[in-house]
């Protein structure tokens, strides 16, 4: 039987750390606003959550306004797809209970305005996770309005917490449909083929004379590939009203994801917008930059980041940056999503594209190897390895969002089931434990997908990874029982609440584990050992050893040479090293240790 313990710092200070990094509400909202804004990326702990299905707190809007038919309203609880009544108002009841984690930022998947119900293909759902936009100007009916928005950053901000935006520059809902195949979606028609100074190809015409692709002023035709056309009714769908004309799309049809049509490919059905155009570059800095005016919103997670034109990125960040900086926020986080395993890949994108930080999937898929027993340490320690690939190296890595699992591909639940058919409930809770601390404890922004702290684990990713985190009337949500044990609703007695909020009250209390330069110690090309250190700047050494075995491990871990004697934060630490540049340390299966050097 492997025991999960609970990890509980040894320091008092613990308390007003917290408070140094997350004001309570009650030292007035000015103040905690101040303080919040003057915390670097890599200082928070970040919760991300989509808000159809994290909290329902005003069932009058779960209809969003539309009549009372799934098809017309997207509301049907019943189904993975479609709307669940999660709102604004039911996140702003439960930052508490999200504070209590120990998170300091919520990230809400979008919550613009979207087309209820879409088809493609033989696929019909709804636009539960915000990402099929009509009006990028305003708030989903399904989750609010203005006033229920305002009230949850302002009560964020009050608690001294951040609030992220998901925002989508790449598409829009699907509303352009093309002629020449009404009845299925249209095979992508390569650029080669179907140059946009010409139209219908290659030899055909001049689209408008003396048009060679750079001044977009001239271009007056969208249908040089397809024909492009908007139904009768939705000729006024979008918001602004500039995204109403075809002629701002690539129009191309589906993107099969490689080549040229990662760009200007439409994303299953969605219509892809021409981000190479000026008008599109200034709209949507236009737009996005409004929402950071009005709300003081204090960072974005860009979708799809990597099937846009690097050319509006270079113009976009830099512009959402100087907004920001305008309305005093200085530590302003933007992080693309870069879907990919490999560093080089997602590198790239801070190199080429000028983004700041994007996503962690490196990580995802190397600490959850790590944790679930596939792989040894020695991945973890190549992961590494390639921070320096980033555009400013470590500085970047070190405000990467790290996570385990999203609503795209799944939790990491699943993912350590799926990797040990045969385990026990016990073991199954310890290795998800041990994934988070690798998470919490190494470099990087720790970001948890919301639920994982109740054990939910599902049935794979998109819909069976969006539970409702009430009694959900969902047939596979209701039937899998959470990993650890069914809890009440929002209970913070549930095991794994328990365990990450102790390892977050343990990041907060020591600036080395957020901020710290981090050395790789030991590793092995099995599963056992993985030893790493934080370097303080006072000169203190944090040892984080972890152990993905299921016997106990010893070792004998280098050290800095000055770090001589220890204090335990987490397990049985040695009180001195074994010999300068040396310590013993033991592991218990699927555990972790936290020592701290003391001066």
């Amino acid at each position: 039987m492997i025991r999960l313990t609970s990890c509980r710092p040894a320091l008092g200070a613990v308390a007003a750390a917290l408070l140094t990094l997350a004001p309570a509400a009650s030292a007035g909202a000015t103040d905690a606003l101040t303080a919040l804004r003057q915390r670097p990326p890599q200082d928070e702990v970040i919760y991300f959550l989509l808000p159809d299905r994290f909290a329902n707190g005003d069932p009058s809007n779960d209809l969003g306004g539309y009549p009372a038919d799934r098809l017309k309203s997207g509301f049907d609880p019943s189904d993975t797809d479609f709307y669940h009544g999660g709102d604004l108002a039911g996140v702003t009841q439960r930052l508490d209970y999200i504070q209590g984690l120990g998170a300091t930022a919520v990230w809400l998947a979008p919550i613009f305005k979207n087309k209820p119900v879409q088809s493609h293909g033989r696929y019909t759902g709804a636009a539960h996770h915000g990402y099929w936009i009509t009006d990028f100007t305003a708030v989903d009916p399904h989750f609010g309005d203005e006033a229920a928005m305002r009230a949850l950053v302002d009560g964020a901000h009050a608690r001294g917490m951040k609030v992220y935006l998901d925002i989508v520059a790449n598409h829009t809902a699907d509303v352009i449909k093309y002629r020449e195949c009404p009845d299925s979606p249209c095979e992508y028609r390569s650029r080669a083929d179907y140059p946009y100074t010409r139209r219908g190809g290659v030899d055909g015409p001049p689209i408008n004379d003396g048009f060679d692709g750079r001044d977009f002023s001239r271009l007056t035709r969208p249908d040089y590939a397809y024909t492009p056309y908007v139904p009768a009714g939705e000729e006024n769908a979008k918001v602004p009203a500039w995204l109403n004309d075809p002629i701002h799309y690539h129009n191309r049809g589906e993107s099969t994801f490689a080549g040229e049509s990662g760009l200007d490919g439409d994303f299953a059905g969605l219509d892809d917008l021409f981000t190479e155009d000026p008008v599109v570059i200034q709209g949507m800095i236009d737009v996005f930059g409004g929402w950071i005016d009005r709300y003081g919103i204090d960072g974005f997670r860009i979708d799809t980041a990597r099937h846009v034109s690097p050319v509006f990125w270079r113009a976009f960040i830099p512009a959402m940056l100087e907004r920001a900086e305008a309305k005093g926020i200085p530590n302003f986080h933007i992080f693309g999503e870069v879907y990919d395993p490999d560093p080089a890949v997602t590198a790239r994108f801070t190199r080429v594209d000028d983004y700041p930080a994007v996503l962690d999937f490196p990580f995802q898929k190397q600490a959850t190897d790590f944790a679930a027993g596939k792989t040894g340490g020695d991945a973890l320690a190549k992961l590494f390895d390639a921070d320096a690939l980033y555009a400013d190296g470590e500085g970047t890595a070190a405000i990467l969002p790290t996570f385990l699992g999203n609503h795209d591909m799944g939790r990491i639940g699943f993912f350590v089931k799926q990797a040990n058919p045969d385990a026990d409930d016990a073991e199954l809770l310890a290795r998800i434990r041990l994934a988070h601390a690798l998470m919490m404890f190494s470099r990087g922004v720790p970001t948890l997908y919301y639920g994982d702290e109740q054990g939910f684990a599902g049935a794979g990713g998109y819909g069976n990874s969006r539970q409702d985190m009430w009694d959900s009337r969902t047939p596979v949500y209701r039937d899998t029982p959470p990993i650890g044990g069914r809890q009440p609703a929002y209970s913070a007695d549930a095991p794994l609440y328990q365990a990450i909020a102790g390892m977050a009250r343990l990041r907060a209390a020591e600036p080395a584990l957020r901020r710290g330069r981090q050395v790789i110690r030991a590793y092995g090309d099995a599963p056992g050992l993985f030893a790493m250190s934080r370097m303080g700047e006072d000169g203190s050494e944090i040892l984080v050893v972890f152990n993905s075995s299921t016997a106990p491990v010893s070792a004998q871990v280098e050290v800095e040479a000055t770090s001589l004697t220890w204090q335990a934060l987490q397990g049985d630490c040695a009180p001195e090293s074994s010999a300068p540049a040396s310590v013993s340390v033991r592991v218990p299966p699927l555990d972790y240790l936290v020592c701290k050097s003391v001066p």
